[in-house]
């Protein structure tokens, strides 16, 4: 029996103090996000972090959440649900930290009898701290509850077709219904030196000229050479000029050098430049989330306008866009003929593409 998972971040099961300090207490002790000897990263988060992070954080997340909880999850099952009615194989779908979780997810899955699974990280672009700790996560329960399973990795699908099509139709109409200055893609930024340690070589990223422009390949794990290429193929199908747009890194955390320029500082930047009046588009989404919902569309908008900007949008993620959907079960379609390589979950869990 085959079978679809679809893996995403996660969310806290409610805004309760309590439960976003528990859903942050593992998102950052995991080794892929704070990538700190494991004493340093307990230190940081258990004594800097924890103590005040969590109530400013659920503040953020009641601003979004609705009466039926969090909006990725619900997002994340509404594309769950709209992938199944195109598929006629199970669908589960697995949260890397908090519920549902990757583990209850692979047992609704084996309960179904699936031996054969189509796994697919719901992150366009590779990254140690979304993709790579997602499909690792989910390895190492598979390993415990379905050591032979059969596994095919969906790889990172920044510049599919499919994917920029999706983009571009859910974009569009937002882009033609009212005149602007900039379209800001802002990408969720990681440290750069996570660009170093993923690279195989350890001597193209952030060492050699124009790295993400000269062909390399550490480019199949560089998460900023994927920025950029969703960018350039999005720009081309909507022929947009290089003066119209821009990108930016948003949600660092801490003090060391992540990738720039930042979203926050760029907003407050713009309008001294004469540019008044800008749309967000946020592509490494795809379901709108705190990120998107709070940073973006209010905290941005706020910044912008308060540095003297008229016109502020965000432009929703993909969601459930037919387009998006679409190109999911033609990703299926394409595991059922064969174009994934596969692999068996007794392999070290390790992320190769």
């Amino acid at each position: 029996m085959k079978g679809v998972i679809l893996l995403n971040l996660g969310s806290p099961d409610s805004t309760q103090v309590s439960d976003v300090r528990r859903y942050l207490g593992e998102f950052l002790m995991d080794e892929r996000v704070l990538d700190a000897p494991k004493v340093i990263r307990w230190l940081l988060v258990n004594c800097l972090i924890l103590p005040k992070r969590p109530k400013e954080s659920a503040e953020a997340y009641a601003s979004i959440w609705t009466e039926k909880g969090s909006p990725l999850i619900l997002t994340s099952k509404a594309q769950q649900a709209a992938l199944q009615d195109h598929l006629s194989i199970p669908v589960g779908l697995g949260m890397r930290y908090g519920n549902p979780s990757t583990l209850s997810a692979l047992q609704e899955l084996i309960d179904q009898r699936v031996n054969d699974l189509f796994i697919v990280p719901m992150y366009p672009h590779y990254a140690m701290s979304s993709y790579e700790t997602a499909v690792v996560h989910l390895m190492k329960s598979i390993r415990k509850l379905a050591p032979n399973m059969k596994t095919t990795l969906m790889p990172p699908f920044y510049k599919d077709e499919g994917y920029i099509q999706a983009l571009v139709e859910s974009a569009k109409p937002m882009l033609e219904s009212k005149k602007y200055d900039k379209l800001i893609f802002s990408f969720h930024g990681i440290p750069q030196r996570h660009l170093v340690k993923g690279d195989p070589s350890h001597e193209h990223c952030m060492k050699t000229h124009d790295c993400c422009n000269t062909c390399h390949p550490a480019h199949a794990t560089c998460y900023r050479h994927q920025c950029a290429m969703t960018v350039e193929k999005f720009i081309t199908k909507m022929d947009l000029p290089k003066e119209k747009y821009m990108i930016t890194f948003q949600s660092r955390l801490g003090r060391e050098p992540w990738l720039h320029p930042y979203t926050d500082q760029t907003l407050e930047a713009l309008p001294d430049q004469g540019i008044k009046n800008v749309k967000v588009i946020c592509p490494a989404f795809t379901a709108d989330c705190l990120e998107t919902l709070e940073e973006i569309a209010v905290e941005g908008e706020e910044i912008f306008k308060n540095a003297g900007g008229e016109s502020y949008e965000q432009i929703p993620c993909l969601n459930t866009h037919p387009s998006f959907i679409k190109f999911l079960a033609k990703s299926v379609e394409s595991w059922h003929d064969g174009a994934y390589q596969t692999a068996q979950a007794t392999e070290p869990a390790y992320v190769a593409i």
